[in-house]
């Protein structure tokens, strides 16, 4: 609360607090693009976290803070506690919707996807109908990609794979059809110890992958991967952050290729 305090005095010191009308505020670059998508040029989308931070360990800036002060929106997820207290000190009158829960499906994207359309008709319900078009376009673009996923994933047999997978990919990867005896919380919280049972777990359950998280951090995941004997598999949960994942579509094609190539068969072709 004391730096979000002076970040707000920094602000209100040196610049005046124009306000922009319609702009949206995401708290990371999935909620961004799903309001971007939705809105187009009907709307300014600001995001706050880049993709290659841990939520977690990000510090806010006077930017993050003149962002807050202008906007009509603000989305996040629940995992950055500062949003709401960040609004409330600026005074800001935005409009302040969390969204909770995984968006690293398509499925689970879609209903983010839908609470944002209404949000936006909410607000600017002038502009409801290009809100409804738009959703529907990306909703089938998700939609398509979950059919190819799924029939891809379903051909090369992976709900005979058991994983060991970080927790937060875990939806992802079971979506996908792989079997998750073994999951494991953040690195940073986990001691020899935990390597130590984990290795035996993943043994036993004869685990061939160890799923990492990027944003999370990858030594850990690298090391019990070695204990195992397993292939380490690294996917994000942000788009951006790693080559070839500009957007949400991109993030999970990329992130399902990389579970496929690592069980597909020598020698064969990716469609």
């Amino acid at each position: 609360m004391r730096r979000i305090a002076t970040l707000l005095a920094i602000l209100l010191f040196g610049i005046g607090a124009a306000v922009t009308a319609e702009t949206v505020v995401s708290t990371h670059a999935v909620y961004g693009e799903f309001a971007q998508r939705v809105g187009g040029d009907a709307i300014d989308v600001v995001t706050i976290i880049p993709s290659g931070f841990c939520p977690a360990q990000y510090d806010l800036a006077p930017s993050d803070l003149a962002a807050v002060l202008n906007a009509s929106i603000i989305l996040y997820s629940g995992f950055e506690p500062w949003i709401e207290t960040l609004a409330d000190a600026a005074g800001s009158a935005a409009t302040v919707i969390q969204l909770p829960g995984e968006w690293s499906t398509p499925g689970t994207a879609i209903e983010k996807v839908e609470t944002i359309r209404d949000a936006l008709t909410e607000r600017i319900p002038t502009e409801a109908a290009r809100f409804a078009s738009n959703a529907d376009t990306y909703i089938e673009e998700l939609r398509s990609l979950e059919t190819s996923l799924q029939e891809r994933a379903e051909a090369l047999g992976t709900s005979e794979v058991a994983v060991v997978s970080m927790a937060w990919q875990l939806d992802f990867v079971s979506w996908l059809g792989f079997r998750v005896p073994v999951t494991y919380g953040i690195p940073a919280n986990l001691s020899l110890r935990d390597l130590v049972t984990l290795t035996e777990e993943g043994v036993n359950a004869g685990a061939e992958l160890v799923i990492d998280n990027l944003q999370s951090g990858v030594d850990f995941g690298a090391k019990l991967a070695r204990e195992i004997g397993a292939i380490h598999v690294v996917l994000s949960n942000f788009p951006g952050a790693m080559p070839f994942t500009a957007t949400v579509v991109d993030l999970m094609r990329r992130n399902a290729e990389a579970l496929f190539s690592a069980i597909e068969p020598v020698g064969a072709e990716s469609p």
